[in-house]
């Protein structure tokens, strides 16, 4: 082998090497079942719930612990933890989570594993949790959706949080649509946090998520931002 190959393989290997460790260093997003299988392997890892205590007590994974992401004292509260250990974080949708697995590398933490997808996808895969309340009274349950889908009109659905942006940039144009096609189009809003049970029944995975139904029938849905525009198009076919 020449000097000019033995060279190439080399550096190959360096970057190899290097890709490696980049990779590791910033931790492992991981699906539900592989995060829940990753949790039995390593039990007395600490399970950080990113989420507002509000949310937190409403409903978590087994054993975790609340550090809201959105406290000031973030970073201080998590540098309490053994930064040389395995940590799990998690939130509602992954976005979250996965800032504060960005901060806690930052922090010098050398295993973070986040849920790909948090607790709505965790949720849709019928996987185990705990809750410090009862369910909310509020909750809209299957039976009160189904009655709203008992229309002539189309029904738009809006899945939402308070706390997630594109949800709020969003609201404005539904509002528009609403009160300019009320002929046509019911829009209903359903907080993700206060009907998670719903949520998971409609197997919704990201936010926001719009369902548009047709005589009780789903013919259309959206995970994302979209413009009036986009939306409207789907209104009046």
């Amino acid at each position: 082998m020449n000097k000019g190959k033995i060279f190439l393989l080399s550096i190959l290997s360096i970057l190899s090497i290097t890709l490696f460790l980049a990779q590791n260093s910033l931790g492992q997003n991981l699906v539900p079942s592989d995060f829940q299988k990753k949790i039995s392997e390593l039990p007395n890892a600490p399970i950080v719930d990113v989420r507002t205590p509000d949310e937190f007590n409403k409903s978590h994974i087994k054993n975790a612990v609340n550090i809201n992401i959105n406290d000031e004292n973030f970073s201080n509260l998590i540098s309490k933890l053994d930064k040389n250990k395995p940590v799990f974080v998690y939130c509602l949708s992954g976005s979250r989570s996965a800032y504060a697995t960005r901060v806690m590398n930052e922090n010098g933490f050398k295993e973070v594993y986040n849920l790909s997808g948090g607790m709505i996808k965790w949720h849709a895969a019928g996987l185990p949790e705990t809750s410090d309340k009862t369910t909310a009274s509020n909750e809209m349950s299957k039976l009160q959706f189904n009655n709203l889908l008992n229309t002539d009109k189309l029904v738009l659905v809006d899945i939402y949080a308070d706390w997630c942006a594109p949800c709020k940039k969003m609201a404005p144009s539904l509002e528009e649509i609403k009160n300019e096609m009320v002929s046509k189009v019911t829009v209903v809003r359903i907080n993700a946090d206060q009907n998670k049970t719903l949520v998971s029944d409609l197997k919704v995975s990201a936010l926001p998520t719009l369902l548009l139904y047709k005589n009780k029938k789903l013919i259309w849905s959206n995970a994302g931002f979209l413009s009036k525009d986009e939306i409207t198009t789907h209104l009046v076919k």
